[in-house]
């Protein structure tokens, strides 16, 4: 789990009505502004609950019922994690105060449940890749996401927690945060996929993944099937990669192979001496993370700053409106393609207030933060930035995923079930040239053909008016941009930041 803000909220949303098959379980993802809701609908042997999307909680939720008589909390959805963990009601993080809303997406009270029984496991503690973390204790309860209930679930109790909301992690058991306790991975549970089958709730251990829009209202995960009518072209496989350090599938690590700038102006095939690029696609992670190198060139071909002291990578917010696109490739020639629009990647830089460039090419401009940042190591991330224009398929039984084109704000709905355990993800075809992918250490400059186009594409409706083009260049035709200054317009703070101040 990464990500840059939290708010506070939940509420149901409804699901659309749709054909679910036996041996699938359907959660409908929804986006809300500006608190994130949930809920979902079942069939026999299916299931479907909506996971709403809040740019401020920085994920993708889903409201969930926990212990006899049911408690009602709501969960970031996160396929870079792998267990289940709320916080405890009686955690500090959980109390109220002038300047916190303490949990108020819900926390756990274990004394209310008549179900909840401590396991004889080691202490719950997980922390994640921001900081963040949360200790306590593993306990087995009643668990409800939507229509879909299973009982004697394993979770973590988060007593000590520094996060005010908790997660469902959906990845491998063998990332759980057990295993990493008792550096053992026969410690490992059966977490929440793994349970669905045992119970028969789903055939196999796969999901499909269509997070829809930056500005859509419905969207969906589905356990055990896909749905063809919610993405375009064909849906293809690349291998997961097991991880160097134990030789064990832990993550959803595929071979990023190949990023390309297209603009109006034209295209660049840009590099990275760390080609092929090994990704985790992380829906817990809210913005995207590559190797400084690559991370360089795409803010130089859309105009980007990258400010030390704020930490991020920011760009006027009109460039949104660029017609310009990167196309990200995985598996080498001939693999699966997604292309991912400045619109995707342009968001807000804070909740609740708006930030503007006080001076250099951008003056007067509203600055937003941009979705694809820079990291000196890995894990290099592709989260909710990238994964929102692709319809990802993860089946851990064959260690497989399958990405295609999204359709966004698709309205029809033609869901295929998995025809049992282990079997092949429907209507995938493998990427044809895996076994070529090899290292390619060398790095050539691109021309950065694209980068006028970027920005002359985004023109006429920056907030401003001001031209993207306009001012000093570099040779490569690049906005050669100072950020000296923002102003924004939220609560009383400040930060200091190279060349200036940065008033909250």
């Amino acid at each position: 789990m990464k990500s840059t803000s939290i708010a506070a909220g939940a509420i149901f949303a409804v699901a659309a009505n749709a054909a679910v098959p036996e041996g699938v379980v359907q959660f409908d993802v929804g986006r809300r502004q500006p608190h994130p809701r949930l809920s979902r609908r079942a069939t026999a042997n299916t299931d479907s609950t909506t996971i709403n999307n809040d740019l401020s909680e920085g994920g993708y939720f889903a409201t969930c019922k926990i212990g006899t008589p049911e408690q009602t909390l709501t969960l970031q959805l996160d396929t870079g994690s792998s267990d289940i963990w709320v916080p405890s009601s009686s955690a500090s993080v959980c109390e109220s105060s002038r300047n916190s809303d303490g949990c108020s997406l819900g926390s756990f009270n274990s004394d209310d449940s008549s179900t909840f029984v401590i396991t004889g496991q080691n202490e719950f503690s997980i922390s994640y890749v921001d900081g963040s973390h949360s200790d306590g204790s593993y306990f087995t309860d009643v668990f409800s996401i939507g229509g879909s209930t299973v009982t004697n679930m394993t979770m973590g109790l988060g007593e000590d927690t520094d996060i005010n909301f908790g997660l469902v992690g959906i990845g491998y058991k063998t990332d759980e945060a057990i295993v990493s306790t008792e550096e053992d991975l026969s410690a490992a549970y059966n977490n929440l996929p793994l349970v669905m089958v045992q119970e028969g709730i789903i055939k196999t251990n796969a999901y499909s993944l269509w997070l829809n829009d930056l500005d859509a209202s419905t969207g969906n995960l589905l356990f055990g099937g896909i749905d063809t009518a919610k993405y375009t072209g064909d849906l293809v496989k690349v291998d997961i990669y097991k991880d160097s350090d134990t030789g064990t599938f832990t993550s959803f690590i595929v071979a990023l192979t190949s990023v390309e700038a297209v603009s109006s102006s034209g295209s660049d095939t840009l590099t990275s001496t760390s080609f092929p690029i090994a990704v985790v696609l992380d829906s817990g992670t809210t913005l995207s993370y590559v190797p400084q190198d690559l991370a360089e060139e795409i803010w130089k071909e859309v105009g980007a700053v990258y400010n030390a002291e704020v930490g991020l990578a920011v760009i006027p917010c009109g460039m949104a409106s660029s017609g310009g696109h990167f196309t990200f490739g995985f598996g080498g020639p001939s693999g699966a393609t997604i292309n991912v629009a400045m619109d995707e990647l342009v968001l807000d830089l804070f909740s609740g207030g708006t930030a503007t460039f006080s001076s250099g090419q951008y003056k007067g401009e509203t600055a937003c933060e941009f979705g694809i940042q820079n990291s000196s190591s890995d894990p290099f991330l592709l989260g909710d930035t990238f994964l929102r224009s692709a319809y990802v398929v993860y089946d851990l039984v064959n260690n497989e995923i399958a990405l295609a084109q999204t359709d966004f704000n698709a309205t029809d709905s033609n869901i295929v079930a998995f025809a049992s355990s282990g079997a092949a993800i429907p209507s995938a075809t493998a990427a044809p040239s895996q076994a070529e992918v090899t290292q390619t250490p060398t790095f050539t400059t691109p021309a950065f053909a694209a980068s006028s186009g970027f920005a002359s594409t985004a023109t006429a409706t920056s907030s401003s008016g001001n031209s993207g083009s306009s001012g000093s260049k570099n040779a490569a035709g690049m906005n050669a941009v100072p950020m000296d200054l923002l102003r924004i317009g939220v609560i009383s703070a400040t930060l200091f930041i190279a060349g200036g101040l940065l008033v909250l």
